[in-house]
């Protein structure tokens, strides 16, 4: 019984308890709990000392770059300075005039809601943390290996490289889960286009790395939570893929470190939220002179909600790939020596799932030794 906890119980047996009523967060909320289990408070070490403010709202007049992708043709140059410069100094961008219908996104946004609000007899049959398994409903990937646990749900989509069979998708949001999948990959090839020519190269040269040759959905549940300074909607991590394209609904809650700062990102109607990957910023092209930042971000939890938002990450994830991401040769000299060594995604995923959102960059790992 979920009920069960206090605040000197066995953490395991806890985290064993949430795990197998396969109910997640939701599930807690709907026991009307007026105190969140233990297993959600955040240590004090995530909360205080020297770092940045990580549980409330910021204030500052800073605000994330919005970039125009209504004619990527006619004003192309402006565009892609536009992307450069937002990748170089934020690593966080607003797009607009995307070409997704609003239909479409809104229908996306109603069906991942529609989805978390089955009844947990029907979410069940999704509940998994099985390795390879290509849709399946759960809460926290890293609940077993986190010092606490996010107030979050999710349902993880792979949709690519390998085309994903409909029937696998739960029928509530079945449709419009594919629709939603062709409009944002065709929206990520563009955007690798842009950054391609941002970074001084051809148009596919970024597609040629098979950065956008696979893509899966995340769509995250935020139950409303009624002790929100006391955990996270999601903690602070950097993405370990090339590229995300993120749809959120109007509840807010998205925050970037700029500058030591958490910065909001607040709902734009109709704008998608992109940002950088792990793995574009340790990409084999980009030159010295150019840097695109995968940066920390969080989410907080909030007495409102639900928050919903729909992530979808470029990346072949754990399909099989013999390709090695790193340094090109012809880029490296005694002035611009490597700064990361060649991994495939398979060892960099396995890092990044083991190690868990535990507030530290993957890439810190793979870095080489001076």
């Amino acid at each position: 019984m979920i009920s069960g906890y206090t605040a000197n119980g066995d953490r395991l047996q806890q985290l064993k308890a949430f795990d197998e009523s396969k109910s997640g967060v939701k599930g807690i909320v709907d026991k009307g709990i007026t105190k969140i289990p233990p297993i959600f408070v955040r240590p004090p070490e995530f909360s205080g000392g020297d770092k940045p403010s990580s549980g409330h709202r910021t204030r500052t007049q800073f605000s994330v770059p919005v970039v125009d992708l209504a004619d990527t043709v006619g004003r192309r140059a402006d565009v892609v300075a536009g992307v450069r410069r937002a990748a170089e100094t934020v690593g966080f961008f607003q797009v607009v005039n995307h070409g997704i219908p609003k239909r479409v996104l809104d229908e996306m946004l109603a069906a991942a809601r529609g989805f978390h609000e089955l009844q947990r007899e029907v979410k069940s049959e999704y509940y998994s943390r099985e390795l390879l398994r290509k849709v399946k409903f759960g809460s926290n990937f890293d609940l077993y290996q986190s010092r606490f646990a996010n107030w979050r749900d999710s349902l993880f989509c792979v949709m690519g490289p390998e085309p994903l069979d409909p029937q696998e998708l739960p029928l509530i949001c079945r449709d419009i889960t594919m629709e939603y999948s062709e409009n944002v990959h065709k929206m990520g090839v563009t955007l690798f286009e842009l950054l391609s020519e941002a970074l001084g190269f051809k148009p596919d040269r970024l597609i040629g790395l098979d950065c956008a040759k696979g893509h899966l959905i995340i769509s995250h549940y935020y139950p409303p939570c009624p002790e929100p300074e006391l955990t996270m909607g999601t903690s602070k991590h950097s993405d370990p893929d090339f590229l995300t394209i993120l749809l959120q609904d109007q509840i807010g809650g998205l925050q970037v470190l700029y500058e030591n700062q958490w910065i909001d990102v607040p709902p734009v109607p109709g704008a998608l939220v992109v940002n950088i990957g792990d793995l574009l910023q340790a990409s084999p092209l980009i030159p010295p002179t150019i840097i695109f930042k995968s940066v920390e971000h969080q989410v907080l939890a909030n007495h409102a909600g639900p928050r919903v938002s729909i992530a979808c990450f470029f990346t072949l994830h754990l399909h099989p790939s013999t390709r090695l991401y790193g340094p090109i040769k012809e880029l490296l000299s005694e002035d611009c020596p490597p700064v990361y060594k060649e991994t495939s995604l398979k060892d960099f995923i396995a890092y990044y799932d083991e190690k868990g959102l535990d507030g530290n960059s993957a890439l810190t790992h793979f870095k080489c030794q001076r």
